[in-house]
């Protein structure tokens, strides 16, 4: 199986002007977009503000599955504290 980019970026052509714009792979067929941002005046302003955005939208989601984990494992944690208590008992 082939392992692409989940998230990329794009520069879209408005009428007058550019749209830079974050994609998410959600299935080999279907892209979404996640982000953009429009009013460039040429494609490398857009592709730059993409090339910006897609770092710090990545990081984002790092950071919040990071923090997602954590409150994971101390569910999971205070759950087996209570079933070994409960066996105890």
């Amino acid at each position: 199986m082939a392992k692409g980019k989940k998230y990329d970026y794009r520069a879209i052509k408005d009428d007058a002007s550019w749209t830079g714009e974050i994609t998410r792979q959600v299935t080999s067929k279907e892209t979404v977009v996640s982000k953009s941002q429009g009013g460039f005046a040429t494609e490398s302003e857009a592709l730059e503000w993409g090339q910006e955005a897609i770092k710090s939208f990545v990081k984002h989601l790092a950071d919040q599955n990071s923090r997602r984990n954590e409150a994971h494992e101390e569910k999971m944690e205070k759950a087996r504290i209570y079933r070994e208590n409960k066996k105890s008992d």
